[in-house]
């Protein structure tokens, strides 16, 4: 389930990055989305219902091309909007990806650039592009299905999507719940063009700055800088899978990427956890 206040103007399109995002989830397990239940909060006596009626078409625009069906939901009375989905797959058992399941030696893949958050808080303040903003929108209205689809014909991984908690936050899950340690390339990671000056320019929404404070006890920063840090960390809406597989495989996952449409960057490595880090483990930016 997820749901969240608008992040553009523009309320189809907020409806549509609202179910693309909730469905997000499912994909991430293996599964393949079979129902969903959509929430609502709204403004009726601010926001007119012909409004709302823009950002439900939207949602049920992405949830048509996920090939999931709504089959009710619940609205109120709100003093702000806020619209998303609890949505309900399947998977068979051997499909399921956790993000539990990390070994010394997988490399690590990303299948969306990151920059969202710091863009959609200069969409608020004026301060992003019409390239940009189209940019941020084509990402977090793009389903993880076909990502998804790509690790299932490798054969699976461990996986998480990126979203709220930024590359960083999820990659700790991922370090804390598999016992190890891991390696990130800064120059290897796609981030969408112009989010580092935004950043620097003040542009950085406050979950971002939170997720880089609760992730710095593993954070072995070394030469990486405050900005670069803040990108890595920062919260997503919508972003893309996180996958980690054997590096053995990592040709046939990118090819597997290529032919369903989708991209993938390889941008790091599962290492042995470092002794002194507990059972937790680090991650160290190189």
């Amino acid at each position: 389930m997820d749901f969240f206040t608008p992040i553009v103007d523009d309320a189809r399109t907020w409806g549509r990055i609202a179910a693309v995002n909730a469905l997000s989830d499912v994909y991430a397990m293996g599964g393949d989305p079979m129902t969903a239940l959509q929430l609502v909060g709204w403004p009726r006596d601010t926001l007119p219902m012909e409004l709302l009626a823009e950002v439900i078409a939207g949602g049920a625009e992405a949830m048509a091309e996920a090939g999931c069906t709504i089959v009710g939901g619940h609205s109120i009375d709100d003093a702000e909007p806020k619209y998303g989905f609890a949505v309900t797959g399947s998977a068979p058992i051997t499909d399921v990806t956790t993000n539990s399941t990390a070994e010394p030696g997988l490399g690590l893949w990303i299948t969306k650039p990151i920059g969202t958050g710091i863009i959609s808080t200069a969409i608020k303040h004026g301060r992003a592009t019409d390239t940009q903003h189209d940019t941020a929108v084509g990402i977090m209205t793009d389903l993880n299905r076909d990502a998804a689809d790509a690790v299932r014909r490798v054969g699976g991984g461990t996986v998480t999507d990126v979203t709220g908690f930024g590359l960083l936050g999820h990659l700790s899950e991922i370090v804390r719940a598999s016992g190890v340690s891991a390696t990130v390339r800064v120059d290897a990671v796609p981030v969408i063009e112009g989010v580092a000056s935004l950043a620097d320019a003040g542009m950085i929404p406050g979950g971002s700055r939170r997720n880089l404070a609760a992730v710095a006890p593993l954070l072995d920063a070394g030469s990486a800088t405050e900005t670069e840090q803040i990108v890595l960390a920062d919260a997503q809406t919508s972003g893309g899978l996180l996958v980690a597989i054997d590096t053995a495989l990592g040709s046939a996952f990118e090819q597997a990427l290529d032919d369903a449409g989708a991209q993938g960057w390889r941008i790091g490595s599962i290492v042995e956890r470092e002794f002194g880090h507990g059972p937790t483990g680090q991650i160290a930016l190189v």
